[in-house]
């Protein structure tokens, strides 16, 4: 079974998460899938981009058990796998030459979250949330939580997030600007389609323009995601790390 699914139908293409029975967790073969995906979009006549999941949610970020279950020796090489490649999706999406928007459901947290913040648009319905976690697993942060999340919502909002370890539901992402459509549980599809349906229609030489010049500037984007992998690195092999991860899972 693919990790990622691609549809393109109609001029709107449609990447769907595909490891439900791991809540579409970030690992490597669910990252490089979702490249190969965006890879192929490009090559595509598609004039926008739909990002979803399957499964009760959307994806709750780096698989906690896989960093524990890697021997401690080995823990900093599987890292640099994992948020490596997540850098470099996120940096895929931000450069895609087409709209995405991104349709939101159940839990996103950790890193999954710069899957959220890398999409032009975002959609959340009845259910959705957001949670770090970070300062109890005993992670430093990654996905854009220290980047990209600070432009979307402000950088004292987004810090309270992360030190507090709140979980902010799918009404306050939208009032603070983390999504930009709120929509029911039942109808977070419909209405993700009806927004790229409005996109489909536009002129596309002026929506190029202004992807290029609203979209976030990549050269700091990816300055503040290398700063985050190299704090991550530093921070998994440590053994407050180590202590972390094993309480977690003991939950």
């Amino acid at each position: 079974m693919s990790a990622v699914r691609t549809r393109i139908e109609d001029g709107i293409a449609r990447l769907t998460l595909n490891r439900a029975e791991r809540h579409n967790a970030l690992v490597p073969e669910l990252l490089r899938a979702i490249r190969d995906g965006l890879a192929d979009v490009r090559e595509s006549d598609a004039q926008v981009l739909i990002l979803d999941a399957s499964g009760p949610s959307f994806s709750t970020g780096g698989d906690v058990a896989a960093f524990y279950d890697t021997r401690r020796a080995n823990r900093k090489a599987y890292a640099q796998q994992v948020v490596g490649e997540l850098n470099a999706t996120l940096l895929d999406l931000l450069d895609m030459p087409v709209p995405t928007v991104v349709a939101v459901h159940g839990m996103v947290t950790g890193g999954s979250v710069g899957l959220v913040l890398a999409c032009d648009i975002a959609v959340v319905g009845d259910g959705a949330s957001f949670a770090p976690w970070y300062t109890v697993v005993g992670f430093s942060p990654d996905g854009g939580w220290t980047t990209l999340m600070p432009e979307r919502i402000g950088r004292a909002r987004a810090l309270d997030i992360q030190l507090t370890n709140r979980v902010v539901d799918a009404d306050e992402a939208y009032r603070l600007g983390l999504a930009q459509y709120r929509a029911g549980a039942s109808d977070t599809g419909a209405h993700t389609l009806d927004v790229a349906r409005v996109i489909r229609a536009a002129r596309p030489g002026s929506v190029g323009h202004t992807l290029r010049l609203t979209r976030p500037d990549r050269t700091t984007v990816a300055a503040g995601l290398e700063a985050e992998y190299r704090s991550f690195l530093e921070q998994i092999d440590s053994a407050e790390a180590d202590r972390g991860m094993g309480a977690f899972l003991q939950r």
